[in-house]
């Protein structure tokens, strides 16, 4: 009887127990179970994402071209200025030109005055002396002559005595005259240096114009560089939202266990020329330094594209920083990335082997020219992708 029952219970314990493991198996599988839901999340993410890329490649063309036309403007500006002050310094000699005449004027209005002063004192003289004799005319001078002699004598004498009288009319009058010239040529000194100055003053005004123009061009030029930093920031964030997405679908794809063979082949036969190594770099587009996360191999426009090695492809999009671009989960953390794709022969989900054409060459998204942007990532990280390779697989030309 005790040994029935205790065979019933262990029955039971038994059934219990495999329940409970097989209910821990499904909730788990349940856990890990990638949903339609979730993926057409991750695409609506990364659609935006793409969209804010675009978004960003444009401010920055525009940035670009904003910054090239204002660099233009400043050089203009910077010329005009120096032409204003050589201007400004030629005006100022101008005027120190002036003081020098203009004082050289003054003294001689001095001397004309002087010399006008002293003829009419000598004309007042005269004149008094004509006053104080004026009984006495001409005539009788000459009819009080004792003498044919005397008289051609006296009437010589009248006659110096009238050219004396007129010579001294004639310089009185020119005095005056040399005063009233000296003195308009110095009124004339006067309102051109006046001139000279109003002049002066509307350069120096333009100048410090100019100036505040040029220093509000430089403000500018320095606030649009500051956007283009923080927008190649965004790009950056951008893309690594795009690292994130292949990090999610890679940790969802290893339900499949689906693994390479752990190594890779080079992924263009048709060439081995590295043109750009991973690393910090010139960038060509953006002119700056910046990381350069995997390696370009230049090659024709249309050549081949291999699977580096097996996996499935999580990812065949277009974005406008990669262009076209795929990226294959190899297993174990492992993925690769293609870009700049003409264009894309797997989709998304799609299982390759290593070796199968992937791809064309081309130069979309970010690229000045025809190239494979290559990289290789490791539990979520970029890695050097010649590390994977020995160095007679290709050769550097950058």
């Amino acid at each position: 009887m005790n040994r029935k029952f205790i065979r019933i219970v262990a029955i039971i314990l038994a059934v219990l127990m495999a329940a409970s493991v097989l209910y821990v198996v499904v909730d788990s599988l349940a856990a890990g179970a990638v949903t339609q839901g979730e993926i057409d999340k991750l695409k609506k993410e990364q659609k935006e994402i793409q969209k804010k890329q675009q978004e960003l490649q444009s401010t920055i063309n525009s940035l670009d071209y904003e910054r090239k036309t204002a660099l233009a403007k400043k050089q203009v500006l910077d010329d005009q200025i120096q032409l204003t002050q050589d201007d400004i310094a030629n005006t100022t000699l101008q005027i120190e030109t002036y003081e020098t005449l203009i004082a050289a004027k003054k003294l001689e209005v001095i001397e004309a005055q002087k010399t006008e002063d002293e003829q009419w004192a000598l004309y007042k003289l005269r004149m008094r002396e004509m006053e104080e004799y004026g009984s006495i005319s001409y005539i009788s001078v000459i009819f009080e002559a004792n003498s044919f002699s005397d008289l051609l004598a006296r009437i010589n004498d009248v006659g110096e005595l009238i050219q004396y009288d007129q010579r001294l009319y004639e310089q009185l009058k020119a005095a005056k005259q040399t005063t009233i010239e000296a003195k308009a040529s110095l009124e004339v000194s006067l309102a051109d240096q006046e001139v000279e100055k109003a002049n002066l003053l509307t350069k120096n005004q333009e100048l410090e114009t100019q100036l505040a123009a040029a220093d509000a061009l430089l403000d500018e030029i320095e606030k649009n560089i500051d956007e283009a930093k923080k927008l190649y920031q965004d790009e950056l964030e951008a893309g690594k939202n795009i690292q994130n997405l292949i990090n999610k679908k890679t940790e969802q794809l290893k339900q499949q266990q689906v693994k390479g063979t752990g190594s890779f082949i080079w992924p263009t036969p048709s060439s081995s020329k590295v043109t750009s190594r991973y690393g910090n770099r010139w960038h060509p587009i953006f002119k700056a330094y910046r990381m350069h996360s995997g390696i370009d191999i230049g090659a024709k426009h249309g050549a081949s594209v291999m699977a580096a090695d097996g996996g499935v492809v999580i990812i065949s999009e277009y974005s406008s920083s990669y262009g076209h671009y795929i990226v294959i989960s190899h297993g174990n953390g492992m993925t690769s990335l293609y870009a700049h794709l003409s264009k894309r022969l797997v989709k998304e989900g799609d299982k390759v082997t290593q070796g199968q054409k992937i791809g064309l060459i081309g130069s979309t998204g970010n690229s000045t020219g025809p190239h494979l942007h290559y990289e290789i990532s490791k539990n979520g990280s970029r890695i050097n992708p010649l590390t994977y390779y020995d160095s007679s697989t290709y050769v550097i030309r950058e």
